[in-house]
């Protein structure tokens, strides 16, 4: 059965960070919130903890997971970007979106896109993802909380313990957070490619 801890989202308790940390480190799988929706989030280097994630979201193979950092130091450590896009990630992160980026050589082979070695990147404007990415000190292999046959993320808590307390080691309360998806921007060219509109402006990219 899930843990399940209540996180205030404005002042996270350290003592809470640090447990929960604790459980990402072992091997577990967390439902955590962001600046947009919940997400499933377990170690970068877990194969086992992707797994169960792949299973409880029905995934297959060739689906792309994001990598969640804490600031651009860290995301330039799994990514290839050049100047002009290092400028336009710092004009807006952290924020609601998920820049689709060249993978640099740190990235696992299991988390890139199959052919096109890209790999999906954000930065959440989020207190309590910042604390845990700040306790990890790498990112969190993530995507959204979206269950087999729903087109929103799941949005209550309560209702995410109900239904994910034995697939699941830990779920954090950290109140609502919305029920929309980032907005993806590939970044992988000269000019930035809108790939799916949701919470962040896509009109700085168009």
């Amino acid at each position: 059965m899930s843990q399940f801890f209540q996180i205030h989202p404005d002042n996270p308790q350290g003592r809470l960070i640090n447990h929960s940390v604790d459980i990402i480190r072992k091997g577990g799988v967390v439902v955590y919130p962001t600046d947009c929706a919940y997400a499933l989030g377990c170690h970068i280097g877990d194969k086992t903890a992707v797994k169960r994630i792949r299973r409880i979201r029905r995934l297959d193979e060739k689906h792309n997971f994001t990598l969640v950092c804490r600031d651009l130091s860290e995301l330039g450590t799994y990514a290839r970007v050049d100047n002009t896009t290092f400028r336009l990630l710092k004009a807006y992160t952290p924020g609601a979106y998920t820049f689709i980026l060249k993978a640099s050589s740190e990235v696992p082979r299991r988390l890139l896109h199959p052919k096109r070695r890209t790999i999906g990147l954000r930065i959440p404007d989020h207190n309590i993802t910042r604390d845990l990415l700040a306790g990890l000190g790498e990112p969190l292999m993530s995507t959204s909380l979206i269950m087999p046959g729903d087109d929103f993320p799941l949005t209550d808590p309560y209702d995410i313990r109900n239904s994910l307390e034995h697939d699941v080691d830990l779920v954090i309360d950290g109140g609502y957070c919305g029920m929309q998806a980032t907005t993806v921007v590939n970044l992988t060219d000269d000019i930035p490619v809108v790939m799916r509109v949701g919470v962040g402006d896509p009109r700085p990219f168009e």
